[in-house]
């Protein structure tokens, strides 16, 4: 993971999301709500084995 990237807590159409930039200049990164968070910690160890398999870099999570 980047030492340069950023969560930041933002506001949707009144709902909260979490907006995960790469870095100070990434104008919309990857966000998502509540029911999605949810839904990627239920199956965090499949997206941890997913980036295993094809990373070059081992992810340091």
């Amino acid at each position: 993971m980047s030492s340069t990237s950023e969560v930041k807590e933002r506001e949707y159409q009144n709902q909260p999301i979490l907006a995960i930039l790469r870095d100070a200049n990434d104008k919309f990164g990857v966000q998502f709500g509540v029911k999605k968070a949810k839904l990627i910690l239920e199956h965090i160890e499949a997206i941890k084995n997913f980036v295993a398999k094809y990373d070059k870099v081992p992810a340091q999570v």
